[in-house]
């Protein structure tokens, strides 16, 4: 599979009004598409933040009445960025094999640990049930001010609830490819392209302070084409890795404190 940024694409792509036009490029016979991939980070700081290696984040799925919640497989993938595992995945894998478990990581030479987001819920139930969980800061205050709640996080040895809200979804396309077969062969002809988003933010919680430390939030935009030449060649915008790799070193860097004054940052950059 190629990637999205090894090639350089012949056709203008539509994207919120404007027209991302790329070079022709002579390559295979006349060249392959590709489009473009925007993504843009946004950092808002309300407190200052300093983790030290023996204190725990638990990262959480914004709870959601209605709708969509943020992919779990988005959740591993923040948690293999910032520490170099999934976690809470492998705690839920051999919690179901029916092997005993330690729901905080106990890692060496990283910058924090992990709880594992199911017990953290299942240990404060109902609290962070969709009904219930704070969704602001008077509701936060609440949470921690209920019977037992406090005491419950301290001995868990959490710092931070990191609540991630957003999901990657198909936005636009067009085109279409058609393929056959007869005595000659095989093959496919014509173009198909989508375009998808990811949109994803990051509300960090201090449990210890009891305020919100600030927010982040990270949206890349990318349109992947498929080219029938013969046989299907697909061209991936990888938007949701780029969001994961974005959003998790930018949320590294807020815990361990790099810049602790209450400023909002904007970033944003083209990928090729």
């Amino acid at each position: 599979m190629l990637d999205v940024s090894s090639v350089v694409s012949l056709i203008p792509v539509r994207r919120s009004g404007s027209v991302c036009m790329r070079a022709i490029f002579p390559l295979l016979l006349g060249g392959l598409l590709s489009g473009c991939m925007t993504a843009r980070i946004e950092e808002l700081r309300e407190a200052p933040t300093q983790i030290s290696a023996n204190e725990a984040i638990v990262l959480l799925a914004k709870p959601h009445l209605e709708g969509t919640g943020t992919e779990e497989k988005f959740l591993n993938c923040l948690e293999r960025k910032l520490i170099g595992e999934e976690f809470s995945a492998s705690v839920a894998h051999k919690q179901r094999a029916g092997k005993p478990v330690e729901p905080r990581s106990a890692f060496k030479n990283r910058p924090f640990q992990i709880y594992a987001d199911h017990h953290f819920v299942d240990a404060l139930y109902p609290w962070l049930e969709p009904s219930t969980a704070p969704a602001n800061a008077q509701g936060f205050a609440a949470f921690l001010s209920r019977p037992g709640v406090a005491e419950r996080v301290a001995e868990m040895g959490v710092r931070y609830i990191v609540w991630i809200d957003g999901v990657t979804q198909k936005t636009d396309g067009g085109g279409s490819i058609a393929c056959a077969a007869g005595p000659g062969g095989a093959g496919c002809l014509g173009l198909g392209w989508w375009e998808k988003t990811s949109d994803y933010e990051a509300t960090v919680w201090d449990l210890r302070q009891g305020v919100s430390a600030g927010t982040l939030s990270t949206d890349v935009r990318g349109t992947s084409v498929m080219i029938g030449a013969i046989a299907p060649i697909p061209l991936i915008a990888p938007v949701q890795s780029t969001a994961c790799d974005r959003l998790a070193a930018q949320l590294k860097s807020f815990l361990l404190g790099s810049g602790t004054e209450e400023t909002a940052a904007t970033t944003s950059a083209n990928t090729e």
